[in-house]
């Protein structure tokens, strides 16, 4: 996993102009430039052209959002066109959808050695986020990423939608709002794939924009589980997911006491703290914290 993960990644249709024009004030960690669900088929050739020149004169640097491009599946036919298309603007990333397992990952990363190689590029310059649920037959390889030595992987996702039409699945979620059975298990089992593979772990899309209650508790909710970061559907989403994956205030006063707290006692393993024990996994997660407050400036860091 890079070392500060992307918060928000904002997709935007790679066929409207007037979307891609926003860019640049978005507020997004990382921008996903999309070809594919959000394109018709009628639009592709010029969603990739619209891309390409896009990318070309895209500003680049520290307050720049990341640009990457979600391509189309690799059993569409149009993915060496895709790539033809927008490699050669150097794109930061790959977003590849209805990746069925490590196998996926590795074919796209064979291409991706050949495009770099063709511009002189860094080998791996170019990594790979995996949308790893969207067939029926994805859950049953997620397990296989982390021995599956993927230099290019970045991040791991997941996707309701496309697993409901594959399942013939008429919805996603229980009449409460919560995920279904199904799509719990595939979120799960995202997650535990993306730590065990030492790659960010990324929430699927919370599809109702004006949501804002809804969206704010779903992002601190996965936070909590282990998730890093959130895919966007719409610019309103990005300053509150932005928010949300950054450790609070008390959490970074507590944090910093449980360092505290070990530093002045070295070479115990478990001690006290308001009453409650706390061992060497609370000082792991706590300099983890620490480490993120302060490359985003939280809480005096």
């Amino acid at each position: 996993m890079t070392a500060l993960p992307l918060r928000s990644l904002l997709f935007i249709p790679g066929d409207s102009e007037k979307k891609l024009a926003k860019v640049a004030g978005c507020g997004a960690d990382a921008v996903i430039l999309d070809l594919e669900d959000s394109v018709a088929p009628a639009q592709k050739a010029d969603a990739r052209k619209r891309v390409a020149d896009f990318l070309a004169s895209a500003p680049r640097g520290a307050d720049a959002p990341r640009y990457w491009v979600r391509i189309n599946p690799l059993d569409s036919g149009m993915v060496l066109e895709d790539l033809a298309q927008i490699m050669p603007a150097m794109p930061d990333g790959i977003m590849q959808p209805k990746t069925n397992g490590p196998a996926c990952v590795r074919q796209l990363s064979h291409y991706l050695d050949a495009f770099e190689a063709a511009r002189g590029a860094a080998d791996t310059a170019t990594g790979i986020i995996a949308i790893a649920t969207e067939t029926a037959v994805a859950p049953f390889h997620l397990g296989e990423f982390a021995a599956a030595g993927l230099s290019r992987l970045t991040g791991l996702t997941w996707g309701a939608e496309d697993l409901a039409t594959a399942i013939l699945a008429s919805g996603n979620r229980t009449a409460n709002g919560d995920w279904m059975f199904t799509f719990q298990m595939a979120r799960s089992l995202c997650l535990l794939a993306s730590h065990a593979s030492g790659v960010q772990a990324i929430e699927t899309l919370h599809a109702d924009f004006r949501d804002e209650a809804g969206l704010r508790a779903s992002c601190r909710a996965a936070r909590a589980e282990g998730f890093s970061g959130r895919l966007a559907i719409h610019p309103a989403q990005v300053a509150l997911i932005n928010e949300a994956f950054l450790p609070s205030v008390q959490e970074v006063h507590h944090a910093r006491r449980v360092v505290e707290v070990f530093a002045a006692n070295p070479g115990v393993g478990t001690i006290g703290l308001d009453g409650k024990m706390v061992d060497i996994p609370h000082l792991k997660q706590a300099e983890r914290l620490l480490a993120l407050a302060e490359a985003y400036g939280v809480g005096g860091v």
